[in-house]
């Protein structure tokens, strides 16, 4: 009898760890914004220029180290990652500046290049069997909600008893513990896959040229804007906009009793939420069509967006948003990297990824960067989500028309 092949390996395993703690630092830096705006005096725009400077970084960083993994080694991309996400949380302890923290989060987006989605979905695509491949791309994504679940909370505690300094010096010795794990992400090299046997640069001209990988990097536009928007602001947004928290009440039992500790908690409940979502989303993605399901969980997240920002903000209906918006919240990338690899073969799946991927942080970017200018504007974040639910509605229709095809391997 054949044995099937394993779906938990040591790599899946490994890759799930250095995600989980990449993203719990990445989503915590929403919680730096007030603390921040009162230690130092900045704008709202100040510190969302500087996260959104973070964003693009990171957007930019990810086809490359994608193909420093795929040209030289995993672990030396990964490796390059940490120091460079390590030195840059250091150095944020001893900046008091926008400037100075605008040149830092460079380095941050960097960081979390190197040790993030891009990098780590190819070394475990390439492990996994076809058979256990969207599975375990969902796996190590909900790895990352799994960051996101503790991430925030943790890092709002460790503000509420510790100084801004001293709580990026401890971010900077989490990063650097994913070393202890690099041994075990052994995936075979790019090399040694059959597919695409062509030069690098063959492949992505070609590839660039296909109307599908375009509609696939445009729709991927409006994840960035709205996952960078909410986790950037959405704990200031709650802290000044939700209603009180009712003493005696539930959320006053579970230790919840101010606005600042719900935004934190609430992006923990989109994490909470979103393992299920990913889950549902890899399980999903090798019994139907992909682009099919990436459209209707684009049309999902407009709809959620339009419900919230139309009735009262209080306490509950922001834990019903991140609840929501959370099954659908990293829904999006296995069944993005799973297309692209499933399109256009595995050989070079993280750099075509991070080729997509810098149209994610591009939309990051914007909605990061506009979420601080347009509420320095206006005084609020009216404008900010209804941009967001236009680009979620773009996405969700240009999704439609890909040719959801395996892409002819050269002989």
């Amino acid at each position: 009898m054949t044995q099937r092949p394993s779906l938990i390996t040591p790599v899946l395993l490994a890759g799930c760890a250095i995600i989980l703690i990449s993203f719990a630092i990445r989503s915590a830096f929403g919680v730096f914004q007030i603390p921040i705006q009162e230690e130092f005096g900045w704008l709202r725009s100040d510190f969302s220029l500087a996260i959104a400077i973070q964003n693009l970084a990171w957007g930019l960083g990810a086809p490359i180290f994608g193909a420093i993994a795929e040209r030289f080694s995993d672990r030396k991309a990964i490796l390059l990652g940490v120091a460079f996400y390590a030195i840059g949380l250091l150095l944020s302890a001893g900046a008091t500046t926008p400037m100075q923290h605008n040149l830092l989060e460079v380095l941050v987006g960097f960081g979390i290049a190197g040790t993030g989605m891009g990098v780590i979905l190819a070394i475990v695509g390439r492990a996994a069997s076809d058979e256990n491949r969207s599975m375990a791309l969902a796996i190590a994504t909900a790895a990352g909600s799994g960051g996101q679940i503790f991430g925030p909370p943790l890092t709002e505690m460790l503000l509420q008893m510790l100084g801004l300094q001293t709580v990026f010096v401890i971010l900077a010795l989490a990063i650097l513990s994913t070393l202890l794990v690099l041994p075990a992400l052994k995936s075979p090299p790019p090399s040694a896959l059959s597919q695409r046997a062509e030069p690098m640069g063959v492949v992505l001209s070609r590839t660039l040229k296909d109307p599908s990988f375009v509609l696939i990097f445009l729709g991927f536009f409006s994840c960035g804007y709205q996952l960078g928007f909410i986790t950037a602001h959405f704990p200031a947004f709650v802290t000044e906009l939700c209603g009180p928290i009712a003493p005696g009440g539930m959320l006053s039992g579970l230790g919840i009793t101010t606005t600042s500790a719900l935004g934190a908690v609430a992006i923990s409940l989109i994490g909470i939420a979103n393992i299920a979502g990913v889950l549902a989303a890899g399980w999903a993605g090798k019994r139907y069509v992909k682009k099919n399901l990436l459209a209707g969980i684009y049309l999902g997240r407009t709809l959620v967006a339009v419900a919230f920002i139309m009735v009262p903000i209080t306490p509950e209906t922001v834990i019903l948003f991140s609840l929501a918006m959370g099954s659908l919240w990293l829904a999006t990338i296995p069944l993005t990297s799973g297309l692209i690899g499933h399109l256009y073969g595995l050989k070079y799946m993280g750099t075509l990824y991070g080729v997509v991927f810098l149209s994610h942080q591009i939309g990051s970017f914007m909605g990061v960067w506009l979420g601080g200018r347009l509420y320095d504007v206006y005084g609020d974040y009216t404008l900010v989500w209804w941009i967001g639910v236009g680009v979620g509605l773009f996405s969700a229709l240009v999704h439609l028309p890909i040719r959801e095809r395996a892409a002819p391997v050269p002989a």
